[in-house]
Formats: C-alpha cells, structure tokens, sequence
C-alpha cells in the first residue's frame, strides 16, 4: 500500500477512535420534584428556603415561567410527561392503587419517551418515585423503557422516607430501617406533644433520598461513554415531614415560632418543627441536585448535557404539615395540589444546555408536561420519531432562543377533587370546577391582567366563553377507568 494511504487509513481509523460516536446526542437529565411549588425556588421568588445548587442551574439556563404540569396530582401528571399526551386523551388521569403496592398499569401499548430514547441508543435510567405501575405489571419501568431502575415504585409507599426496602430493577433490596418508619401514624398514647423526644420515633437511620441519589450517580458514571437519559422523579418535598436532622438544624435555629404539627387531625406523621422540616426537604432535593451537577462537571459531561428540572404538581393543600402562606408557596397564584387553578398545576421550570440554552434567558412561553416529549427528541435529533398520537407541541425553537409561534391552547381535566375542566388559549383561562355534583358554569379570567384569578369575567365575554367551552368539550376523549362526570356515561378507553 503507497504510504499516503497507509497514512490516509491510519488518520481515519484515529478519527473513528477518538470521536464519540453520540457527539450528536447529547445526554438528558429530567429532574422531577414532588409537589414543589411555583414560587419555592430562590430562582422563582422564594425568600427564606435554600436551594442554591438549582438557582445556580436557573442562572445557567433558562426559566419557564409558564410552565404547566400535566395534572394536578402525581400519576397523571407523570403519565402526560412520559405520552406526551394531554389528561383529556392520557390513559392514567387521577392516582389510584392496586394492592398489594402500586398503581395501576400503564398499557404496555402507550409509547413512552424512556422507549423512544432507547430506541435512539440511549442507555434509560429512572431513580425516585414511579407511580405508573405496579412490579410485575405491563406499567413498571422496565416494561416501560427503562433499562434501569431503584426507589418506590408505589406512591403511598413513598409516603415514608426510611421505608425497609426499596426497588432495585425487579428485586426488593432492605433498607437498615427496623422498624420502618411510617408514613402515616400519630404520637404514641401518652405522648407529650410539647417535649420534641416524643418525636423520635419518626426518625429513621437509613434515608431512602440517599440511596436513590447516590444510585442516579452511579448510573451516570456507568454510563458516561454512551449516550444517557436519566429520569429523577425525587419524592422531596412530598410530605411526610421526614429529613435527616443535621439538614434540620440550619432551619430550626432561625426562631420562626414553628408550632408542632401533631396530627391531631389526620394527615402523615408528627413533627416537631414542620416549618423547619419542610424547608430542610427542600434544600436536601438541592444538595442531591448540586452532586448530580458536579458529578457532570466532573466527567466533562456538562457540555453535552441538556439537565431539564421541574415539578408534577403545585404545593400540598395541608397548611397543618406545610404552610405555604408562611412560605407564600405559590405566590400570587390561586390554588394548590388538586386544583387546576393556577397554583395547582403551574410549576417551575429550568433548562440548561450550554451553547445551546441561553444562560440567564426567561420564556414566557405557555408549554406543559405533553411538550417534553417532541421537544426532547427534537433537541436529540429524533423529530421525526415523535408519534403522530401526542397533544405535545415541540418548544426547542424557543429552549434556542429562537423566535416560536404561541401554542394554540393547553387542555387539562382533572376527575378528583370534585371533577374540573380547563383550558388556556393565550391569556384567556377558562374553568369549570364541582363537575361531579353536575356543575357546568364556566369561569373566565384573564390571567395577564388577573394571574390570581380572583376576578371572574366570563358574564363580560360570552364570545370567548363560548370558544373556550367548544375547545374543552372537543379535547376531552371519555375514560372508562377515570370518567369525567357528568359527562362519561359510556366511555371509549
């Protein structure tokens, strides 16, 4: 062979050695928290919980400021993210249980973005909270397009932070926690509900978020020379009030008059100092956020990472355990977990991907839970994989920093809580609520004007009520399993 090929074939063997061959798929990260609130991020208004480690993510990126969940409580919301599609067409639209742990089943025939990335050459990990189906079922994660996953795979499970087992892939693996602590339990009789000892008993040893955080790190390191997606659903801050005391500390030395939540009304476990406790929660999810980011500092993973962080739902309606007046949780906004009023369902939302993602860069851009699905494979080169079935409307012109028309409107139903309706198309937001007890009035508000929906003035635009009505009766596809009443007599799913 003349030496000019012999050097011409060496130069390309070396190119092919050395240059990744997913240069053109950078990794995901989608961090989710549980029942985080709109306004308690430093980055998005909050003043007395910390959470540097995301603020600092905020700072490098981009925040969605109108960002919608996919629901209004866990599973649904989770359901939307992982279809793409909107609560009036997903399959799973309020939480529900079968026994003796989980949730009921997604269909092994729903397309999921853990599917569709792995079908891309991703390696898919999930690590925290599933809620989608239980072990076994055609819904757990591995059948659902992860190749790994460790944590709860039950919601109510995930109710206790030092649980005795935890999900490793199929396998139960122990927690040194004996007994587990529940999650649902009150003072023992007899117990002094002013002496903090009496609180003892729910506090554990072996603090799942640990486990889960250190088993979303190993996974990166596993798979630092290929392609990844890494799906986070952590179980902070959904309460119980469960957080390791020396997370505490910072908090309760701060005298803000934390009176006790006992439980003498019902609700999760007791603890002394719930204000506290909340906002410790918080700032572990942070700390475990700010180990994920060094670690892809650490392994020159930054660059090509597209780190995506958010919330399924808005903060918790029991003011006893967590008081998001205190906090002003929600800010301005009206309602909380349940409600598909804004303080409900709009969370917060970050992007990074540097050189890519402006740093620093706000959108006010209205996107939800479906839009992750086409936007994500956009950004990793899989537009053309997005299945024809999704409500998603890709945003990755707009994550660019690229001028991006409106979306037309955003859908959401919502069966619990009574039964409610909503839609939004541009500033105008129309909802129904009590739909269960037959109630079909529809409000309106203009949430440029009103983003606190306290001024209700559908009486003065009948014309946008009208639209706004058609649009939610067209979305909204019937459900056996979760009927919106009074509408689903004979449901089609």
């Amino acid at each position: 062979m003349p030496k000019f090929l012999r050097l011409f074939a060496w130069f390309c063997l070396s190119v092919v050695l050395t240059t990744p061959s997913f240069a053109a798929k950078p990794n995901v990260v989608f961090i989710l928290a549980d029942d985080l609130g709109y306004r308690e991020l430093g980055s998005f208004g909050q003043k007395l919980i910390k959470s540097p480690n995301l603020d600092r993510l905020a700072s490098q990126g981009m925040r969605l400021t109108q960002h919608y969940s996919g629901n209004a409580v866990c599973a649904p919301s989770r359901c939307v993210l992982m279809t793409g599609k909107h609560p009036g067409h997903a399959y799973v639209r309020n939480n529900s249980e079968v026994q003796p742990e989980g949730q009921g089943p997604l269909p092994a025939d729903e397309v999921t973005l853990a599917e569709l990335l792995r079908d891309r050459g991703y390696a898919t990990g999930a690590f925290g909270k599933w809620g989608l189906g239980a072990p076994a079922s055609e819904g757990e994660p591995l059948s659902q397009g992860f190749d790994r996953f460790f944590g709860y795979n039950c919601q109510r499970h995930a109710h206790s932070y030092y649980p005795n087992y935890l999900w490793s892939d199929a396998k139960r693996i122990p927690l040194d926690n004996d007994p587990p602590v529940p999650g649902h339990a009150g003072l023992p009789k007899g117990a002094d509900p002013a002496d903090p000892r009496s609180y003892d008993r729910f506090k554990g040893k072996d603090y799942a978020p640990d486990r889960i955080n250190a088993q979303a790190l190993q996974f990166v390191r596993d798979h630092r020379d290929e392609p990844f997606f890494l799906y986070y659903p952590t179980v902070i801050p959904h309460v119980a009030l469960h957080v390791p005391d020396e997370e505490l500390e910072q908090y309760t030395k701060l005298g803000w008059n934390d009176p006790p939540f006992t439980r003498a009304r019902g609700g999760y476990t007791p603890h002394f100092t719930p204000r506290a406790a909340y906002a410790a929660m918080i700032t572990r999810m942070d700390r475990y956020v700010g180990r994920l980011l060094n670690l892809l500092d650490e392994l020159e993973l930054t660059d090509n990472t597209i780190v995506v962080f958010s919330s399924d739902n808005g903060t918790t309606h029991l003011k006893a355990e967590v008081d998001y007046e205190f906090f002003a949780s929600v800010g301005e906004l009206r309602g909380l977990k349940g409600s598909l009023y804004e303080g409900g369902v709009r969370v917060p939302g970050i992007v990074r991907w540097p050189g890519h993602v402006p740093a620093g860069a706000t959108s006010d851009r209205v996107s939800g839970f479906e839009d992750w699905l086409p936007t994500i494979l956009e950004l990793v080169g899989g537009a053309d994989d997005v299945p024809d079935d999704v409500d998603g409307v890709g945003f990755a012109k707009t994550l660019l920093g690229d001028e991006q028309e409106p979306r037309p409107f955003l859908y959401r139903e919502f069966p619990g809580y009574g039964g409610q309706q909503s839609v939004r198309v541009g500033d105008w937001k129309a909802i129904r609520t009590n739909l269960n007890r037959g109630n079909l009035k529809v409000e309106l508000y203009d949430l440029a004007a009103d983003p606190g929906e306290k001024t209700n003035v559908a009486d003065d635009h009948p014309d946008v009520v009208a639209r706004l009505t058609k649009l939610m009766e067209s979305e909204h596809e019937p459900s056996k399993r979760f009927p919106l009443r009074p509408f689903d007599t004979k449901g089609r799913r």
